[in-house]
């Protein structure tokens, strides 16, 4: 069933668990997210990137997405993921995304603060919770030798001014493949989950050791991102596949089922398997 942003947090907070957001960018990572959810019997968002909407391919992806939601057996949240700009957000807004997530945060306190402001109330219009981002989380490319992180005051007055339902930190972690094992900072996210009444999110999840997330959902984290895995699932898959098999559909189904373990295996490390029943 296709559901809100801030309700499938609210059964991630009630039950205790991380819900996952796995990103998807075509009908075959769709096809294996669902299938993962619905044999887990776990609640999920599937999130498409702000350049999906930004470069026209949401307007095939979205009406997938949302049709395979409102059809799955478990419940499934459509999520913007990154959106930079208001015209990202209006289209997502436009095609059924049921949760935004707007990422201002290379900008200053006070703009972030600010621009996120005003999609929150842009959305709230449409019944729709927003996702905020503080403390840049940047990418694996990037030459990090010393991470900032997210200070707790920072994150209490960023929510207070915004009114977001959920806040994205920087504890450590990056988005892309790490060239070494990040380390979560651990404490620092049981001091902002304490501090706050917005749901706290974890991004760059593909890749953490698996004990890093375990302590991270135990200090409050309630979403983990994966984006990169996703992708990794899906091409190793293609890459290992016979180019004797022409018909795209039968190519496919190897793919698909490389999508569907990855979500699997991540779905029950978040503790968020039956949490659907």
């Amino acid at each position: 069933m296709l559901v809100k942003f801030k309700d499938i947090l609210s059964i991630a907070e009630e039950k205790a668990f991380a819900v996952p957001a796995f990103n998807s960018y075509n009908m075959e990572t769709t096809i294996g997210l669902i299938q993962a959810a619905e044999e887990t019997k776990s609640p999920i968002i599937i999130q498409a990137y702000s350049r999906l909407f930004e470069y026209g391919t949401a307007f095939y992806l979205a009406p997938t997405i949302l049709k395979a939601a409102e059809e799955s057996k478990v419940p499934v949240c459509f999520h913007l993921d990154h959106g930079t700009g208001i015209e990202p957000v209006m289209r997502a807004l436009r095609y059924g995304c049921t949760g935004i997530m707007f990422d201002r945060s290379s900008l200053s306190f006070e703009e972030n603060a600010a621009q996120t402001k005003q999609v929150v109330d842009l959305c709230a219009a449409c019944g729709v919770a927003v996702e905020g981002e503080l403390g840049h989380i940047g990418t694996t490319k990037e030459d990090v030798t010393e991470f900032v992180y997210t200070e707790v005051e920072d994150a209490v007055k960023f929510v207070e001014q915004t009114g977001v339902a959920a806040l994205a930190i920087a504890v450590g972690t990056a988005h892309g493949r790490y060239r070494q094992a990040p380390q979560v900072n651990i404490s620092r996210i049981a001091e902002i989950r304490e501090a706050i009444p917005a749901a706290v999110v974890l991004h760059g999840g593909s890749g953490i050791p698996d004990e890093q997330v375990r302590d991270a959902i135990t200090a409050g984290i309630r979403k983990v991102n994966f984006g990169t895995d996703v992708c990794f699932s899906f091409l190793d898959r293609v890459f290992e596949t016979s180019r004797d098999l022409i018909a795209v559909d039968v190519f496919m189904r190897g793919a698909i089922e490389a999508v569907k373990d990855f979500a699997v295996s991540k779905i029950q490390l978040l503790g968020a398997d039956g949490k659907a029943e």
